[in-house]
């Protein structure tokens, strides 16, 4: 079943689940394909959240990131990251962890990699 079709609404209605086990982040899924595993959601880091316990994050899905407000520090890399930004990382790519001082809020697109099948490969 692809995401489902959903017109303008004010996400503030969509509920806040934790992520991780790290306290002061949080996530708000906008919209998922249960077929493919492919989701939009928006992440939400408190002001003075620390994502040290988690270590540096991989994935094995397509992930683009967009900083709507606040700011991020990459741990790893000594870098922030502020509102207007954007990531794209591939599969496999290392990134965090993550620490945000003043709070930030991202919305973050995640989508898994489908090849072609195989030549004689059955396709559903």
């Amino acid at each position: 079943m692809p995401k489902p079709e959903l017109e303008f609404f004010d996400p503030t209605s969509v509920p806040h689940r934790p992520v991780g086990g790290v306290r002061g982040l949080s996530e708000q899924i906008l919209a998922r394909d249960e077929e493919t595993g492919d989701y939009t959601r928006m992440l939400h880091f408190e002001p003075r959240t620390d994502t040290s316990a988690m270590g540096p994050q991989s994935h094995d899905f397509w992930e683009e990131v967009w900083i709507i407000e606040g700011s991020i520090h990459d741990i790893t890399l000594g870098q922030t990251f502020t509102a207007g930004m954007y990531a794209c990382r591939p599969p496999g790519m290392p990134h965090g962890p993550w620490r945000s001082e003043d709070g930030c809020t991202t919305i973050e697109f995640r989508r898994f990699e489908r090849r072609p099948p195989a030549q004689g490969e059955r396709t559903r």
